[in-house]
């Protein structure tokens, strides 16, 4: 069995031992996952071990946070492995303890201010993903001279009891003059860093739409209707076919985005804008089907699909719409004139 393998099966193995539920605001997440998680040292993967973290490669750390996305478990992973993690070792930050939840969060109206005393942070962080559950937060904030990247700790920070449409935190965090360890970075880098955010997104969407798929085909299977398995009417069949043609769509998209940050390639802005997008529009279609599908039951809260349905229309609208990497990617594509823009579509996609 490969390494990457053996992780997932690792994972696969936690996850049993809990089960998804509803988040509640007494409720908002799973400790007792992300604590099996961290013992097993799931929560540093991708992250070099000279900085605190587990070693592996940015392949491992995807297919935790697939596996986890799938599983609808209500934990920061995707936060901590693929966005503020490397993010703070990249800048040039201490990695705070791995077992201890980070998350990230895009503040443009948060200040950074340098004084003799070092830096300090102004302003109001909003919609910040597991405010009040993580420990640590890493910020994309707006420095003296540009972009920069803040981390501090959220112990006695002010949150907001906000939610998303699947219950997780995605509360705001009120900042007077917070003590906080800054990075400046570049505008190049603040870009880059934006994207790695919605290729998080992207990938934890592609892994729950093909989840929602398998379990739509396996209930067309087992549910009769008229002495027939769903399954064995054609209009069933074209709404699975259809289904997974957007599944496929964005999986190809979303790998292709992952080597581009993997290999360091100069557009994985724009790999990751092609991906977050064609997995945003996927949402409507694979949710709207599987629910079709499933009928009644699908709604109840019961059954298992509308834990992945819910995140599924949160997901889309975080990290960046698609009308937002939309534009991104148009301007990308465009940017060498008319002739440029074919050798850059193969480029890309």
């Amino acid at each position: 069995m490969a390494d990457q393998d053996l992780v997932v099966e690792t994972v696969r193995d936690i996850l049993s031992g809990h089960e998804p539920f509803v988040l509640t605001p007494a409720r908002r997440w799973d400790e007792g996952l992300w604590s099996a998680l961290a013992e097993a040292g799931l929560t540093g993967v991708g992250l070099p071990e000279e900085a605190g973290g587990s070693g592996g490669e940015l392949a491992d750390a995807v297919a935790i946070v697939r596996t986890l996305a799938s599983g609808a478990a209500a934990v920061p992973v995707a936060e901590q492995l693929l966005v503020a993690g490397p993010a703070v070792i990249a800048a040039g930050l201490i990695l705070p303890p791995i077992e201890e939840p980070l998350t990230f969060g895009i503040a443009d109206p948060v200040t950074a201010t340098s004084s003799g005393d070092g830096w300090t942070l102004t302003g109001t962080a909003a919609d910040v993903s597991w405010a009040g559950v993580a420990a640590h937060v890493a910020l994309l904030v707006t420095g003296p001279d540009g972009a920069a990247l803040a981390l501090l700790p959220t112990s006695g920070l002010p949150v907001s009891g906000a939610f998303n449409l699947a219950g997780e935190p995605r509360g705001s965090l009120t900042l007077e003059a917070t003590p906080a360890a800054v990075a400046p970075l570049t505008e190049g880098q603040a870009r880059e860093l934006r994207a790695g955010f919605a290729l998080a997104r992207a990938v934890q969407l592609g892994a729950a739409l093909e989840q929602v798929l398998a379990w739509t085909v396996q209930y067309a299977g087992e549910r009769h209707q008229f002495g027939r398995p769903l399954g064995k009417f054609q209009a069933i069949q074209m709404e699975l076919a259809e289904m997974a043609g957007e599944v496929v769509a964005v999986t190809a998209l979303t790998d292709a985005a992952v080597q581009a940050l993997a290999h360091g390639s100069a557009d994985v802005v724009l790999a990751a804008a092609a991906a977050k997008v064609r997995a945003g529009a996927a949402v409507e279609v694979v949710a709207r089907l599987a629910h079709q599908v499933h009928g009644a039951i699908g709604f109840t809260q019961e059954h298992k699909l509308h834990h992945l349905t819910r995140r599924l229309w949160s997901w889309r609208d975080e990290a960046g719409s698609e009308l937002v990497w939309s534009r991104v990617l148009a301007s990308g594509l465009l940017a060498d004139g008319p002739d440029g823009l074919w050798p850059a579509l193969t480029r890309v996609v």
